[in-house]
Formats: C-alpha cells, structure tokens, sequence
C-alpha cells in the first residue's frame, strides 16, 4: 500500500494573511510543517500543494518536494486532487500547513484505520480530540464532530454538537483535527460533487463528504497540536517552541 502526504498551502489566508511564511523560529511555518512531517518516516513521499510562487520556491529551494497548482479551488480537498490524479498512491494523508508540530503518533493512528479496513468501507479517516472549555466547545473557529458507536462521523458543526440542552447526560464534547487520511479514490470522486447548501453554510469541506454518502471514520487522539490562524496563535507557537 503506497501512502504519501500532500500538505495543501494557499499564501492568501483572510484571518491572517501570509501565515504560513511567518518566522518560526529561524524557519516559516510552511516549512516547519513540511520538515514535520517527514521527520514521522510515515511517508513514501511528502509534498506541499499551492498555489503561491512563494511557497513553491520556500519548499524547493530547502530541499523539499511541491507541486503548484493549476487553478483556484474551493477547499483544500479539491486542491490535492487535482495533484493525486496521475500518482500512483493508495492512500493520501492530508496535513494541514499551518500544523508546525504535527507528530507521528496521531498520524499512523489515521493510516492504521486503512490496513484493517479489508471490506474497504471506509473513505476516509480524520481525527477528533475531547474538549471540555465550555468557551472552546462554543466557538464557532473550533469545528466539532459527532460520531455513532462505531466512531464514524454522524456531523461536524461550528456550532455546539450535541446542543447542551442537559448539561448532566455526560456528552463528550469533541473537536475536529484538520488531518485527513483519503482513499485516492474518495479524493477524485470529492472533486466531481457540487457543494451542497449544509457544506455551504457551515464552511466545512467534510460535510460534503457525508451529504454524498462517504463514509468517515474518527479516530480519538489526545495531541492537541497548534495550528496558526491568528497571530497570537503564532506567538502562542513560538513559546511552545522553546
């Protein structure tokens, strides 16, 4: 089973424009995340997939591997894609760009869904990590997953899922880690599916995903991680990072 890692990277980013070229110590960030996960040897290979000159030269020109994209896209799904559709690959693990400290451990827990998947059933895998800050569980930048008694995603939501009607039922409340692990396939049928008005609304690639029909296993992992969408996530990193 070949598997490689496609880490999608657009330079425009409305939150915080430019993010992933930011200082990191001595390295952008871009280029701590690529450098992370190749350090996880999970990979038979490893690229970033952007759009932006800048990042392409920023990965080639420290030794790494990027493809530039040849057109805009809605989301990062479509974008890897269009770069997956003439390798030979099997499955295509989804690292998002502004993950400085992505670690081997949540990773190999997403490809290991795959090798026991004989009846080939699942389309994709993706991680989900417990919150418990009511002001966490309530912010609409932290997307949230339900998942059925076998793990596989039921919703995900900016909104709180399931809603706190009864604070005392012991619901576990779940956040959703940007880490996808595709089958090539379920990658080249996404790109074909017109965004539907759910997907739409909440701004969440994944739904789309489930309104068609695919089936998403969740895997529990307790890394938290950093991403960088906003500055003072940046310099939440750097002091992680001393």
């Amino acid at each position: 089973m070949k598997i490689i890692s496609m880490i999608p990277a657009r330079y425009s980013a409305s939150r915080f424009p430019a993010k992933l070229m930011q200082n990191l110590a001595g390295k952008s960030v871009i280029l701590r995340t690529y450098e992370a996960t190749v350090a996880t040897h999970l990979f038979d290979d490893v690229y970033v997939v952007t759009d932006s000159e800048i990042i392409f030269d920023e990965i080639v020109n420290n030794g790494g591997k990027a493809i530039m994209s040849k057109r805009e896209h809605q989301s990062g799904s479509d974008r890897i894609a269009e770069a997956v559709a003439d390798l030979d690959v099997d499955i295509v693990v989804n690292v998002q760009g502004d993950e400085p400290f992505t670690e081997r451990e949540s990773l190999q827990k997403v490809i290991e869904v795959f090798k026991h998947d004989y009846k080939k059933e699942i389309d994709l895998a993706s991680l989900m990590v417990e919150i418990r800050d009511w002001d966490e569980i309530n912010n609409p930048n932290t997307v949230k997953v339900i998942v059925d008694q076998n793990n596989f995603a039921l919703y995900f939501s900016r909104s709180p899922i399931p809603y706190p009607r009864d604070k005392e039922a012991g619901a576990r409340y779940f956040k959703h880690k940007g880490v996808y692990a595709f089958r090539k396939q379920a990658l080249l049928d996404f790109e074909k599916l017109p965004m539907q008005f759910i997907e739409a609304t909440e701004k969440i690639e994944c739904i789309r995903y489930l309104e068609y029909g695919k089936k998403i296993k969740m895997v529990e992992t307790t890394v938290e991680g950093v991403e960088i969408d906003t500055p003072e996530d940046l310099e939440r990193a750097k002091r992680l990072w001393k």
